[in-house]
């Protein structure tokens, strides 16, 4: 039965993400905190990247997985309804994207506060919801069907296209339990341990940035 640790993880990272920025865009838009010219741009790439990595993730799916889970279940599973989940996304990202430059343009205005923090609850809605469906419908049929052979190969094709380490990493390590921190590395290798020990810094200085703090607590 193959190991679906590493997509939870991805799971919970992108919720994560979606929760803290929906409840820093509700607090720049209710008033409570306000926005200085650097911290705008700092959200705005912030909102950029995890736009970009949710993309990915979508994408991988559709290109990779899916096909995958198609070949090893067949009539088992049907994917219509997911894929039709990702196909609403880039367009919903895009208003984020939009908002968030706003913002950054303009910190204090009141329009574009609102719009981030609507683009992203709304997004984050989704994503739960989402992300619900396939771990209940798709994950048992991958657990009885794919094989570890073909897991491990859509793994790698997947690893390959995400190149935003600086991003990814730190966030999959403070997703994590210790314990699943722990198995990720082992299988990923030791380059990952030291990467992880050069990247997290500069992270930290940009979470602080955009959230006013850093947190290493895992889970959703």
């Amino acid at each position: 039965m193959v190991d679906l640790l590493h997509l939870r993880v991805i799971h919970v990272v992108m919720l994560r993400d979606l929760r803290r920025l929906t409840a820093l865009a509700d607090d720049v838009a209710a008033g409570t905190t306000r926005l200085d010219a650097r911290r705008a741009r700092a959200l705005q790439r912030w909102v950029g990247k995890s736009m970009a990595s949710i993309h990915h993730h979508h994408a991988a799916e559709d290109e990779v997985l899916w096909p995958v889970i198609e070949g090893s279940a067949g009539s088992a599973v049907d994917l219509a309804e997911l894929s039709d989940d990702h196909s609403v996304l880039d367009p919903r990202m895009d208003r984020i994207r939009a908002a968030a430059a706003a913002l950054a343009a303009a910190p204090a205005s009141e329009d574009a506060a609102t719009a981030l923090a609507v683009g992203l609850a709304d997004l984050r809605d989704l994503m739960e919801e989402h992300i619900a469906d396939e771990e209940r419908t798709v994950f048992p049929v991958m657990e009885e069907h794919v094989s570890t052979t073909d897991w491990d190969r859509v793994k790698v094709a997947v690893g390959k296209r995400d190149s935003d380490l600086p991003f990814v990493l730190p966030r999959i390590a403070d997703a994590a339990t210790p314990e699943q921190l722990a198995v990720l590395l082992r299988e990923a290798g030791p380059v990952f341990r030291v990467l992880l020990a050069v990247l997290r810094p500069g992270f930290r200085r940009f979470e602080r940035t955009v959230f006013g703090t850093t947190t290493t607590a895992a889970g959703r």
